[in-house]
């Protein structure tokens, strides 16, 4: 009696637990997948190797397993995945039951979240709309690929689209409806708006703009245009030139990022990481703490560095802050890895706790390349945590009009994925404003032009960067302490990068040796009458205005280059270095005009560690542009000890 009990109690107990009888284990792109049968419905739930908080999901309707990128970065980030086969039912009520049915399952079963994301591809888009419309509470948010919203439109093909004669059978026999009645109908997604929109559920709609087989302009677009009139969050990426096939996007990070701020991610546009335990411990075991900002234009004007300021004053009115503004207008990642040592680390290798660095509009308005926006950007993250093994950073992604255009197309900018790359290898922080505000505004919230006006922002969207910077700081401070010791070595042995700028430094100019030609003004202005940046005017200037002059400069490192005030009148330059082929170098931008502009050039990146020498002539000839042929270095540049 006692052994029946036993096994009866086993019984129960593995039957209520999340793994049933009758479940056939296997391997998903590296997760535990688990396919079984409830109530004789095939269904398949996919973990991830550990939970995120408040264990949450993305449950697919149709075509489990094409184009799954999504779904593996989801499990990556902590989601569980799941499908229930509602093949062949065009989201009829036997559908809608074999739903109702796995909620309950995964929900009592499994206890995962009580509100999933949902997943529907071209036809899957029927059930989740409609199952979603029931059911508005169960929905975190909805992400539909290539959705039909219209039978008629397919696969009835009463459109542009041919439709599907087999498949409009089946539907019209599965909805129990027939030819002279179904545009009575009134089971459309288009239709079923109302709930969904009235309970203010997210949905992400991205479709190939050229799609023939489920028209666009029949489906989605009426999808949108009839939520936004109920006042329902859409934001629809039409994939420009592109059909059906193929579905979803190359890279998923839109998506991933949509459906986690939604449901059991961080909820904001915001990546923490390792976040910022050693500055939260300075805060409160010291007494000071020193905070610099290094970026370019955005940073250096006054703005969201103040409000920034103001809020940490706020939260810790005891605390002493020093704030550095190592803001450069036009300056980026290349720049600002050679100057660290000057404007940030000046008074030593613990005098910064907190660093915020920006380069994002920059680099990539400056046409730099995607290797220097990762050697530049690593180069000040490598520094920093070599120089200070207690310090955090917090990089920030600035949006600018070009980052917009892409992020409405479903393309995540060069820039922020270069430098995302960068903030993921070495555990810091990250914010995507660029994302934010281009969401936002497709939204409905604000506009560019009334609003955000500019890449230089508005005092409104000052106040919205800092706005963000605050609800990171919210969530460091609401979140467990971190048991990890700060004394762990920070800087990783193996760069993205071997070539990555984090020797970098800025050298005199007094160090190179004139041959002819070159002489240095000890406190240069202009007297074109052509602006100036601060820090570039009244100071030591190595300067020469005709073709024919030169100069060595001799040097330890693995890559030299020049920082150079490039005016109206600014010129080109031969160089090589030791022995090699020489190059010519441009030094006239299309800023130059009117504008004695400080802009960086390395010359020479991956060079043997060692000595060298830089050998540099003026070019004959110029820019079209240029009235001269004017070089004016401000100062060496040399990656190396």
């Amino acid at each position: 009696m006692l052994l029946q009990t036993t096994i009866l109690v086993f019984l129960v107990t593995l039957a209520g637990s999340s793994s049933l009888l009758g479940e056939d284990a296997s391997q998903w792109h590296g997760f535990e997948r688990r396919d079984f049968e409830l109530n004789g419905v095939a269904c398949t739930v996919v973990r991830p190797h550990v939970a995120a908080a408040g264990r949450p999901w993305i449950w697919r309707a149709r075509f489990f397993g094409h184009e799954p990128q999504t779904e593996v970065e989801l499990l990556r980030r902590g989601f569980h995945v799941a499908t229930t086969d509602v093949a062949g039912l065009f989201g009829n009520d036997v559908a809608l039951a074999r739903w109702d049915a796995f909620y309950d399952h995964a929900t009592e079963r499994l206890d995962l979240s009580a509100r999933p994301a949902l997943l529907g591809m071209s036809r899957g888009g029927l059930i989740v709309i409609r199952w979603a419309a029931d059911h508005p509470d169960r929905v975190s948010c909805i992400y539909v690929d290539a959705p039909v919203c219209d039978i008629s439109s397919w696969p009835g093909g009463k459109g542009a689209g041919k439709g599907s004669a087999s498949d409009w059978r089946r539907c019209l026999d599965a909805l129990a409806l027939d030819e002279e009645h179904v545009g009575e109908w009134l089971g459309d997604p288009v239709d079923r708006l109302a709930p969904l929109a009235a309970a203010g559920v997210p949905i992400l709609s991205i479709c190939g703009a050229a799609d023939h087989v489920v028209p666009f302009e029949e489906n989605t677009r009426v999808l949108e245009r009839r939520y936004r009139s109920l006042g329902g969050p859409i934001r629809v990426i039409a994939k420009t030139g592109v059909g059906h096939h193929p579905h979803s996007l190359e890279d998923p990070a839109p998506i991933v990022n949509f459906v986690t701020r939604h449901c059991g991610g961080s909820g904001d546009y915001f990546v923490l990481r390792d976040g910022l335990a050693r500055f939260r411990d300075r805060l409160d075991t010291a007494r000071s703490a020193k905070v610099a900002f290094l970026g370019g234009s955005i940073t250096a004007n006054p703005g969201w560095r103040d409000l920034v300021a103001e809020d940490l004053r706020r939260r810790h009115p005891t605390m002493e802050f020093e704030f550095i503004n190592a803001g450069v207008p036009s300056f980026g990642s290349t720049p600002g890895a050679f100057r660290m040592h000057r404007d940030v680390f000046a008074e030593g290798a613990r005098s910064v706790d907190l660093l915020f660095v920006e380069a994002a509009v920059n680099d990539s308005t400056n046409g730099r390349s995607a290797l220097e926006m990762t050697r530049g950007m690593e180069g000040i993250v490598r520094r920093a945590q070599r120089q200070n093994p207690e310090i955090d950073v917090v990089m920030m992604h600035f949006v600018d009009p070009a980052k917009m255009r892409e992020i409405d197309h479903g393309i995540v900018p060069t820039v922020i994925r270069r430098h995302e790359a960068v903030a993921e290898r070495y555990g810091v922080a990250s914010i995507d404003l660029a994302t934010e505000v281009t969401e936002r505004i497709a939204a409905g919230e604000f506009t560019w032009l009334e609003d955000f006006r500019n890449l230089h922002p508005s005092p409104f969207g000052q106040r919205l960067y800092a706005a963000t910077i605050g609800r990171l700081f919210d969530a460091v401070w609401s979140s467990p302490r971190s048991t990890t010791s700060s004394s762990i070595a920070r800087v990783r042995s193996d760069p993205l990068d071997p070539f990555s700028y984090d020797e970098g430094r800025m050298v005199d100019v007094d160090r190179a040796a004139s041959e002819s030609g070159f002489a240095i003004d000890a406190a240069w202005r202009p007297v074109d009458g052509a602006g100036t940046r601060p820090g570039y005017v009244g100071v030591p200037m190595l300067v020469a205005t005709e073709p024919g002059a030169s100069l060595s400069f001799p040097f330890h490192g693995r890559a030299v280059g020049l920082l150079v005030v490039a005016g109206p009148d600014a010129g080109r330059i031969e160089v090589r270095v030791d022995d090699g082929e020489p190059n010519i170098v441009e030094l006239f931008t299309k800023w130059s005009g009117g504008l004695h502009l400080p802009w960086s050039h390395v010359l020479s990146a991956e060079l043997p560690s060692g000595e060298h020498v830089l050998h540099l002539r003026v070019a004959e000839g110029h820019h079209p542009k240029s009235r001269g042929h004017a070089v004016r270095i401000a100062s060496f540049l040399v990656n190396g000890e």
